[in-house]
């Protein structure tokens, strides 16, 4: 449930366009819905500025579909992670105004533009870097779970270490961008160098894209760990919906406390505050 849908239901009943009984069917669904296989979480957009989102990667088809049209009735954006091709297939059969992102792998709904998920409502700009062609798909993952969140994103891909040039080549709108989700597999340097670059909150994402010593990205994962860059937190990994949600959440700090977060705006200077 969001806000505004919240509102509206107190304000229809008070100009008289549905009766107690409607008001009262609605609202008994809140905080939660029981439907048996899940209990959705409606109370989520309120509290944390967000739905739930729904991983889909174990739940069938029609389960998503039952939950995606229980989040509809409250015109929740919706954001489903981890849905392979075929089933992507089946939600988009039953319902068509749904999104697919076959690279990413989620699937979106919006009752703003189902097409183009939120829309950009605030100022700051989140940069989503990766170092090469193979992490993409977890940097698309990041992209777009922002972009629904309601921040303008801007990507800049196949830019690592190997090829130093390609990152110094773009350093000058780095220097634009309010927080970086800098992905990364192999030994993970990339989140490293940017951080060194930059002056606001970089989130780095390691990848399981690598040769054997990289341990399916526990190499990566270590080395940002263990970064002497400052200013670096770093998520799981292939966690891009993570990263994401992480850099909308700091943006949306820095938009609503300016005063006291400048850093985390863009064009807030150079002097590397959080």
């Amino acid at each position: 449930m969001s806000m505004h849908r919240l509102r509206q239901i107190l304000e229809d009943y008070r100009l008289g366009d549905i009766d107690q009984q409607t008001a009262l069917d609605l609202l008994a669904k809140f905080p939660y819905e029981d439907l048996e296989f899940a209990r959705i979480d409606h109370h989520r957009g309120l509290r944390r500025g967000f739905p739930e989102v729904i991983f889909g990667e174990t739940k069938a088809a029609a389960q998503i579909v039952d939950i995606m049209r229980a989040m509809q009735t409250w015109q929740s954006d919706i954001l489903i992670t981890r849905v392979d091709a075929a089933k992507g297939d089946e939600i988009i059969a039953a319902l068509p105004e749904a999104t697919y992102h076959p690279l990413a792998r989620v699937l979106v709904w919006t009752h703003r533009d189902p097409q183009h998920g939120a829309g950009p409502v605030r100022d700051g700009i989140i940069q989503v870097i990766c170092a090469g062609s193979s992490d993409i798909a977890v940097a698309e993952e990041a992209a777009i779970t922002a972009e629904i969140m309601g921040n303008r994103v801007e990507r800049f891909y196949d830019v690592g270490v190997a090829g130093l040039h390609r990152l110094l080549g773009i350093w000058d709108r780095l220097q634009s961008g309010s927080v970086y989700v800098v992905v990364a597999g192999m030994e993970g340097a990339l989140p490293s160098v940017v951080a060194g670059l930059v002056a606001r909150p970089v989130i780095a994402v390691p990848t399981s894209v690598g040769y054997g010593a990289s341990f399916s990205g526990l190499a990566a994962l270590l080395g940002m760990l263990t970064s002497c860059s400052p200013g670096i937190a770093v998520v799981n990994i292939d966690n891009g919906f993570g990263a994401g949600y992480m850099a909308s959440l700091i943006n949306k700090c820095g938009e609503e406390h300016p005063g006291d977060h400048r850093g985390c705006k863009s064009g807030g200077g150079g002097r590397g505050e959080t």
